[in-house]
């Protein structure tokens, strides 16, 4: 069999898909993952990242005969911070081996030759399966303090001289979207993510988490659009631009992208302009009837697809609404996705969102760095479009009914004569405690109902939901009661208010 002259520890540039060629060092694999079949591969942890994948032979080159080289050709700040972690780590491993030489001579004495390690073959799958001691791998891995201090406080307990890569939470990022028959591929990631299969054949899987916050994102070369700057718009836009995205956005009230174009966006006239001139097309709008008028209407996204144009629909909008987008993106040669996340503007403005999505795979791989930039953590829902929009639905259907018991707690302590406060103290220190809870409730008590997300829009989720039971005859009486407490608050007024401003339904 041909051999490869390259071994685990050996630094490398490697090339994964579209984005350019990155420093990495070559590392044994978890004990379970197993290597892709058909490709002859090595499993190669990169710098300056939190990323690892198997990468195929050829696109791999050795790092010291090919550095210069690569450097004339990628100018990027994080490419450069790349760059500096390895020269750190080279500087450290030289040092260290200075330091331990006299030590390590005088070990040496009397003992046989080192039994040099192994060439790994390309087609040597076994090389692999038993991987190098946790003591071996720990010594070879990594460990630029430029990348330390880029995740630190993100990822709990990373730390590259300690942590083997089964270990490390991001991991799996690269392996996912590499992987040509998830069902074989993938199945130690399986089990580490409790992948569920129903009797129907739909699978989800969670296929990246975010390092938007330590800012360790190759962006895509495509181009990119957004539509709609609200709450979770303005968010979601602002740290694509901050990741290095090329953006270009429209909104129904043009004022909303003059910040957006002061820090780098391009400006589109219409939808239909938008999606001609970028290659995926976010949207995110308020309701189905928006959504709609957004695709459909006059200077509407369809007039701009063509053929491989991608269209990702972000709105949290009933099934029967994306089938539809579906179709007619489809019936123009586009391709289209689902992509409704859960969260809030804070959430959105921190780029922490959850992002559940459905619809074309392979456009889900594509918007691999948006997804990193918007949200921590995304999923992939197998199966027909509308997955996406169902799963969405049921999770607001349980927050807003949430929301809705808490208010209606707060309200029955005051009425009975209870401290609020003490009600709140309490739940925040039992088994229901969390920040969500912790913030609406803070909130609530100090008369606060800016939006953070609107009424107006958990009580339609709550509305579309109890549809979605109807429609499948399954009963949602909590949905229902929550439900028709919104409508109360809209009554009052609270439409544009906080999702919180429930509350005031019960003191009215």
């Amino acid at each position: 069999m041909a051999t490869v002259h390259l071994r685990i520890g050996d630094l490398v540039w490697g090339k994964l898909g579209r984005y350019p060629p990155w420093p990495g060092k070559i590392v044994s694999p978890p004990k379970d993952l197993k290597k892709p079949r058909g490709k002859k591969c090595f499993f190669v942890k990169f710098f300056g990242t939190e990323d690892h994948a198997w990468i195929k032979v050829e696109q791999l080159k050795p790092y010291h005969p090919h550095k210069e080289e690569m450097i004339k050709i990628n100018k990027g700040k994080r490419f450069q911070q790349a760059v500096d972690a390895v020269e750190e780590y080279l500087k450290k491993a030289k040092g260290k081996d200075q330091t331990h030489s006299d030590d390590k001579s005088k070990s040496d004495k009397g003992r046989k030759a080192a039994k040099p390690m192994k060439i790994i073959e390309e087609d040597d799958e076994d090389a692999f399966k038993g991987g190098s001691s946790d003591k071996e791998q720990t010594d070879s891995d990594p460990e630029p303090s430029s990348v330390r201090r880029l995740v630190a406080g993100t990822v709990s307990g990373f730390k590259w001289e300690s942590s083997p890569v089964k270990d490390d939470p991001h991991f799996h990022h690269f392996l996912l979207s590499q992987s040509e028959k998830p069902a074989s591929s993938m199945e130690p990631i399986t089990k580490r993510l409790k992948i569920i299969e129903e009797d129907t054949g739909s699978t989800s899987i969670q296929a990246a988490d975010s390092t938007a916050i330590n800012g360790s994102i190759t962006p895509t070369d495509k181009r990119i659009g957004f539509l709609g700057l609200g709450l979770m718009g303005s968010g979601v836009v602002s740290n694509l631009l901050k990741m290095g995205h090329v953006v270009t956005v429209w909104n129904r009230t043009a004022e909303k992208c003059d910040l957006f174009v002061q820090e780098g966006a391009r400006l589109g006239r219409t939808p239909a302009e938008v999606v001609s001139m970028c290659d995926i097309t976010f949207s995110c709008v308020s309701d189905p009837k928006a959504a709609r008028d957004l695709v459909l209407g006059p200077s509407g996204v369809l007039q701009g697809i063509r053929p491989g144009k991608c269209y990702i629909e972000m709105s949290t909008v009933d099934p029967e609404t994306i089938t539809e987008l579906a179709q007619v993106i489809t019936s123009r040669g586009g391709r289209f996705l689902e992509a409704p996340v859960s969260g809030s503007q804070q959430l959105s403005n921190d780029g922490m969102l959850v992002i559940v999505a459905a619809g074309d795979r392979s456009v889900y791989e594509d918007c691999s760095s948006c997804f990193q930039a918007m949200g921590k953590t995304s999923f992939f829902i197998a199966g027909e479009a509308g997955n996406a929009a169902r799963m969405m639905l049921i999770l607001n259907m349980v927050q807003g009914s949430f929301m809705a018991t808490i208010a209606e707690g707060l309200t029955l302590a005051q009425a009975t004569g209870q401290s609020q406060q003490t009600f709140l103290d309490i739940l925040c220190h039992g088994q229901m405690a969390s920040t969500f809870v912790d913030q609406k409730c803070q909130n609530i008590l100090q008369g606060n109902f800016k939006p953070d997300y609107y009424l107006k829009h958990i009580q339609k989720d709550l509305r579309l939901a109890i549809s979605m039971g109807d429609s499948v005859n399954h009963p949602t009486p909590m949905a229902a009661a929550a439900n028709e407490v919104y409508k109360r608050a809209k009554a009052l007024d609270q439409s544009d208010n906080d999702m919180s401003a429930v509350y005031r339904a019960y003191i009215h």
